[in-house]
């Protein structure tokens, strides 16, 4: 019986898990597991029995994936990592998401140099995906701040959707055996021409269940008021398409900044979605004031979350991956900063309370009902 709220909290300095009934109440902690080495992805397969997977990315010792089937009392690692084939000319340098599969073991991993990755054993073993790792435009691809990196893969039926930095939307509709490019409508500022086929910084993409087409994306952003030829361009930082991805258009007015990192979406409402403005430049919170805000009718309007956040002179970074939301029947969303505090927000948000204030710097923040 799903009774425990489970925590992945992939850091600076390894994975730490947090557990508590489903009251919420409190959390305990423990770990790091893989300590002093960065996580930037973590999955919690409940699928059977429940299984805990972070990578552990060493760039002395190695690429490795953990695993834990006691709900992260103890990892060990797997028979072996996603890594090129001998000859590839490509080194994997982080593993930036693991998503379950259709098949009861089975996971994709994608990584930096932006590839996919496809373990049909829970891990064990792992092949490459060429469809998208050997894509004609892979080569073209650039790194963006964070490097160049295949940080989402959103999954339904046969369709496959992956956001990669700096190379945009890709999109197969044939379970991964071939991609194509979907970025109609999806800006890039720092390029001459703000709308190309490929070559877009998206920053994260979700999809809700309840919505079959429905998508929601946050983009690089923080562009609307360059001044460059042509003039002010679009808020071209959080979009929303209705056709599984093919179009996508901008629904960002209303909000401080359309810069963010983050996206999420409510389990049981396809119109909530949350985000977390932040400063182009800075990559902070504007104004040093801390918020999530909410949209309740599909991106249509925006609200201010910010209860029990700090009031001021707090300059917050959350990253792509550090903001998630539980399925409870009221869920409750967590988010991690890089400045170590985890902090969960209760009655979908509406209240703040900051459960961890001292962890290594948060890269990603995982939930489920384990």
């Amino acid at each position: 019986m799903a009774d425990r709220v489970v925590l992945c909290i992939g850091t600076k300095k390894g994975l730490f898990v947090a557990e508590s009934a489903k009251s919420r109440r409190t959390f305990s902690l423990r770990g790091p597991f893989g300590p002093g080495v960065a996580v930037y992805s973590a999955l919690i397969d409940t699928r059977g029995t429940p299984r805990l997977y972070a990578s552990s990315c060493n760039p002395f010792f190695g690429m490795k994936l953990l695993v834990s089937k006691d709900l992260g009392r103890k990892f060990k690692e797997t028979k072996s990592a996603p890594t090129f084939p001998e000859g590839d000319g490509r080194a994997v340098a982080n593993f930036w998401s693991l998503e379950p599969g259709n098949g009861k073991k089975e996971i994709w991993c994608g990584v930096e140099p932006a590839a996919l990755f496809h373990s049909g054993d829970g891990g064990e073993t792992w092949d490459m995906v060429p469809g998208i790792s050997n894509h004609p435009h892979a080569r073209q691809w650039q790194p963006g701040n964070g490097g160049l990196c295949l940080h989402t893969i959103v999954r339904s039926g046969n369709r496959m959707h992956l956001g990669i930095s700096t190379g945009g939307h890709y999109l197969s509709e044939d379970g991964g055996q071939s991609f194509v490019p979907a970025n109609t409508g999806v800006g890039a500022g720092f390029t001459p021409d703000p709308y190309p086929e490929f070559g877009q910084c998206v920053h994260k993409i979700v999809a809700p269940a309840a919505a079959p087409g429905r998508m929601y994306m946050q983009n690089h952003g923080g562009w609307a008021e360059w001044d460059g030829p042509g003039g002010r361009r679009p808020e071209i930082g959080v979009l929303r398409s209705d056709d599984y991805g093919h179009t996508w258009r901008s629904i960002a007015k209303g909000l401080p900044s359309d810069f963010g990192f983050p996206i999420a979406v409510h389990p049981h409402d396809p119109d909530t979605v949350y985000v977390v403005p932040l400063e182009p430049m800075t990559r902070t919170c504007p104004d040093g004031k801390p918020a999530v805000w909410r949209s309740e009718n599909g991106g249509a309007s925006w609200g201010r979350l910010a209860k029990g956040f700090p009031k001021r002179d707090s300059y917050f970074t959350v990253q792509r991956d550090a903001l998630s939301v539980d399925e409870l029947k009221t869920p409750a969303l967590y988010l991690g900063t890089t400045t170590g505090q985890l902090w969960i927000g209760r009655e979908g948000g509406e209240a703040w309370d900051c459960l961890f204030d001292s962890l290594p710097p948060i890269h990603c923040v995982k939930v489920a009902v384990a």
